[in-house]
């Protein structure tokens, strides 16, 4: 996906630095993403779930708060109330390039910050959470005994994962005091809330808080296994799953009508990321899957062979060919299935170079009240399949017909 790196002025005019995923194809719908506290808008989880929408034809807006990665200004000097106004500076950077966001993705504090916000962005339609707290405040509980010294001094030193962090006694002051269930209950819009049920940093009650103080639509999904910052790569590739999946009953996602006689368009594989050989699959904007390897072959076997989506093309425009030409006759064809073999393995090939001769087996199975004159003219239509046509140029293809009886004792 092209990416575009730009800066935008926060809440106190220093510049934020912003990366904006775009989609190989039509731009459809724009989102925006806040990361979690003092995290920043590259780490591993928000990168997934922007690959994932932008696959789909979302612009996909990520970026650090004041004070936090490439962004100006001392974190030191913010707020959870600065964090609201930089998300909303956000979405006027993007109105002004006429993309305003339709979907907020927030993750953790981030998580408030969009529940807070949405409200005041009129262009949003669905606001999506990962581990977000209800009570804001909450997060000082990670503060330990540095609050003690944030107190005495306006400023102290906080240890958070490892990496230390200066907070302001304004930012305390100012968390403990939020309440977004207001802005929860007043929300309007669609709601998705995704969080683990052993998170240790937001524990699984603030989504059920969460979930009661809004209306509907609502929905409430478990990340089983996941940590707070959705660590994993499976993980963060379920979330990125979910969201995609719930985001387009309420966004529109249509791309504009082809012109007639338009080839099909784009199939868009990518990496789902460098480890191991997952790929995503996006033909348009709502179908995706996964191709992968079997786990003998240095794969996690989440998806089919490249070789399997090779025969299940094969399988589905046999079948459909079939379908259209009983359709046109009026035949009496009540259901068709195509077991496709092929006499190839994809890992065992892609390691070595013999390259045999390709060799599929279609057993086609025609269920209806059909005489035997009908079944052999379908089996030679199934050979006008145009995946048949480019296929048999350089591959065999053996087809043959089973009997419904034989068919229903396997």
């Amino acid at each position: 996906m092209p990416t575009e790196r730009f800066t935008f002025p926060g809440h106190g005019g220093h510049d934020l630095s912003a990366r904006l995923d775009l989609p190989d194809g039509p731009h459809l719908a724009t989102a925006l993403m806040a990361h979690c506290f003092t995290c920043g808008k590259d780490i591993p989880a928000a990168r997934r779930i922007s690959a994932r929408l932008a696959a789909m034809g979302f612009a996909v807006l990520r970026f650090d708060f004041t004070g936090l990665g490439h962004s100006g200004g001392e974190f030191e000097n913010t707020s959870f109330t600065s964090n609201v106004s930089d998300l909303l500076a956000a979405a006027d950077a993007l109105k002004a390039r006429g993309m305003a966001p339709a979907l907020l993705i927030g993750h953790s504090l981030g998580g408030a910050a969009v529940l807070r916000g949405a409200g005041r962005i009129d262009s949003v339609k669905a606001v999506a959470t990962i581990g977000a707290p209800f009570d804001p405040g909450h997060v000082t509980h990670n503060f330990g005994d540095a609050l003690d010294r944030i107190a005495a001094d306006g400023v102290g030193e906080v240890n958070l994962g490892g990496r230390p962090v200066r907070i302001g006694q304004h930012f305390v002051e100012d968390v403990k005091a939020e309440n977004i269930a207001p802005a929860i209950s007043k929300l309007n819009k669609a709601l998705l809330i995704l969080h683990a049920p052993r998170d240790e940093i937001v524990g699984i009650e603030n989504a059920t808080q969460i979930f009661v103080a809004a209306k509907h639509p609502k929905s409430f999904v478990t990340l089983d296994g996941a940590d707070h910052l959705v660590s994993r790569a499976e993980d963060a590739e379920y979330a990125a799953d979910v969201i995609a999946a719930w985001v387009g009953r309420y966004v529109d996602l249509r791309p504009p009508a082809p012109p007639p006689g338009a080839p099909e368009g784009i199939t868009r594989v990518s990496e789902a990321g460098p480890d191991g050989f997952l790929q995503d699959i996006q033909a348009g904007p709502f179908h995706h899957a996964y191709a992968d390897e079997p786990l003998s072959y240095g794969g996690t076997n989440r998806g089919m062979t490249p070789y399997q989506f090779l025969a299940a093309g094969l399988g589905a425009c046999t079948s459909m060919t079939i379908r259209m030409y009983a359709r046109r006759k009026k035949w009496p064809l009540d259901h068709v299935a195509v077991d496709v073999t092929h006499n190839r393995m994809h890992g065992q090939d892609a390691a070595g170079p013999a390259m045999p001769l390709d060799h599929f087996t279609r057993a086609i199975t025609l269920s209806g009240d059909l005489d035997t004159d009908q079944r052999l003219r379908l089996l030679e239509i199934a050979d006008k399949c145009p995946v048949h046509k480019s296929l048999e140029q350089s591959a065999k293809i053996s087809t043959e017909l089973v009997q419904v009886e034989e068919a229903a004792l396997t």
